[in-house]
């Protein structure tokens, strides 16, 4: 689906202040790279959104990525190696993709769904720790898991959630029960939460890592648009 003119100028606002810049800083950027030293940052981080980009953190690493183009920079390699005195490790590069509205995905039968906090920690238990840490349900504040009833037992099957960011965006994750996979769970819990968000007034943003091919493609498949990357490395 097609972002509306103005979400773009919202997602620029709310990722503006996420770095600590003018509200305007994307907007008025004009295609050349926004530069903020922040000596106190703990990560390095360079943003490509929609056609403009910035770079963030302390001066000796925008000293150190100077000359360097958008696309090497959008590169997790180029950031631990600028980095690499400082203890530079990874953080890892995300696609961002963002929705203003999205297809209302039907359940084919009744659907139990819980906002308690015990069945997303217990649908946790349940997956990879990789895929656990990427999608982090625990800082995600708005959950809402599917249950899979059988024989009187609930059972957590899949969760998608939400968290506000600068009370503009809805940061989104999916997590699904190995066993559960490749029956469109993840789509109907991302559904459930992405419209939940969107009835509060807030615009989606879906992150993934750019090697991680699933979550690149359950967000193309419900309908998100692709915006940029967030390349990140934190600083020991």
């Amino acid at each position: 689906m097609t972002l509306e003119p103005g979400s773009v100028a919202i997602i620029q606002l709310a990722w503006a202040r996420r770095l600590g810049l003018d509200d305007d800083a994307f907007a008025a950027a004009a295609g050349d790279r926004i530069i903020h030293a922040d000596d106190t940052a703990r990560t390095v981080q360079f943003i490509r959104l929609f056609g403009n980009s910035a770079l963030v953190g302390p001066q000796w690493a925008l000293d150190a990525a100077a000359g360097l183009p958008d696309g090497e920079l959008a590169q997790h390699g180029t950031l631990l190696t600028l980095t690499r005195d400082h203890s530079g490790h990874g953080l890892g590069a995300s696609a961002l993709f963002f929705a203003d509205d999205l297809p209302l995905r039907q359940p084919s039968g009744e659907l139990t769904v819980s906002q308690g906090s015990p069945e997303a920690v217990e649908l946790e238990a349940f997956c990879p720790p990789d895929d656990v840490n990427e999608v982090s349900l625990s800082d995600l504040e708005h959950r809402f898991t599917i249950m899979h009833m059988e024989d009187g037992r609930r059972t957590p099957v899949a969760c998608g959630a939400y968290t506000e960011w600068e009370g503009i965006l809805a940061q989104m994750g999916v997590l699904v029960a190995p066993q559960w996979r490749r029956r469109g769970l993840g789509s109907l819990a991302a559904s459930v939460a992405a419209h939940e968000a969107l009835a509060s007034g807030l615009t989606l943003q879906w992150r993934a890592d750019v090697s991680n091919k699933g979550s690149l493609a359950l967000a193309r498949s419900l309908g998100f648009t692709a915006g940029g990357i967030q390349t990140s490395v934190l600083l020991g």
